[in-house]
């Protein structure tokens, strides 16, 4: 198995955090915990299903997945070959008209979003690739095919970066009067350009910050006091809700 990130051109940098190209010769099954990214994927080889309610649905081989509140899982079949795109924060609003926010908890095909013939002309290409420069270029070419110039909210893009700094423990209305701007208004403005509302994004961001600090071995307890977590039980509460697992049981699967 392979997952090999790469930096987008300088023309998307400021839209795409990178691409990865993931390939697998197994079937598998597995989790995907939220983030704070819309991600679209591309399969140029194997096909991708994901689980609701104990059943398995099919996905399509060019799809867009939204904020979700909660884990995902999927399974891939034997021998998949995969190109995701993996938006900034406000990355999306360039390439398409549709509101972030009708994208969450959603994977739909990507042809609600873009037209049917680019998509199939872009898999057509990707099926003809041989080579991940090759891959790339082509995924490159129909971003920027996409690509409508547009005006950046920039009291969003500072909320984002004051949640950020605050490693997501940062309260809505310590935002609000940071920016000077009421909470219906502010929420409104966020969700459509962001995918989810500020609450649930800085728990996100919370979320991300708890991940690193155990795979950096820290201790439960300094982890649980360091993001700011009332008690163990808040904080054991709150993780089980994004990975289905408590932090013992994250750090050590049976």
């Amino acid at each position: 198995m392979r997952f090999d990130k790469v930096i987008p051109t300088d023309r998307l940098k400021p839209y795409i955090r990178y691409f990865v190209i993931s390939e697998n010769a197994e079937r598998q099954t597995y989790k995907v915990f939220p983030s704070t990214s819309l991600v679209i994927g591309f399969q140029y080889k194997g096909r991708l299903s994901t689980w609701s309610g104990g059943e398995e649905a099919n996905l399509a081989s060019a799809g867009i997945t939204g904020i979700s509140g909660s884990f995902k899982l999927f399974t891939n079949t034997a021998n998949i070959g995969t190109i995701l795109i993996c938006f900034t924060e406000t990355g999306l609003a360039q390439f398409t008209s549709c509101p972030a926010h009708e994208l969450f908890n959603q994977s739909i095909s990507l042809d609600h979003l873009f037209e049917s013939s680019k998509i199939t002309e872009t898999e057509e290409k990707l099926s003809l690739a041989t080579t991940d420069v090759q891959r790339i270029s082509v995924i490159e070419h129909f971003l920027l095919s996409q690509f409508r110039e547009k005006h950046t909210d920039k009291l969003i893009v500072k909320a984002i970066d004051l949640i950020y700094q605050s490693k997501g423990t940062i309260r809505i209305k310590t935002l609000n009067d940071a920016l000077h701007i009421s909470q219906s208004p502010f929420e409104k403005r966020f969700r459509k350009l962001v995918g989810t509302s500020p609450k649930k994004f800085t728990s996100i961001v919370r979320f991300q910050s708890v991940l690193r600090d155990l795979e950096a071995n820290k201790g439960l307890t300094e982890t649980c006091y360091e993001n700011n977590f009332f008690d163990q039980a808040h904080f054991i509460k709150s993780f089980k809700q994004f990975t289905g697992q408590t932090p013992e049981q994250f750090r050590h699967p049976s």
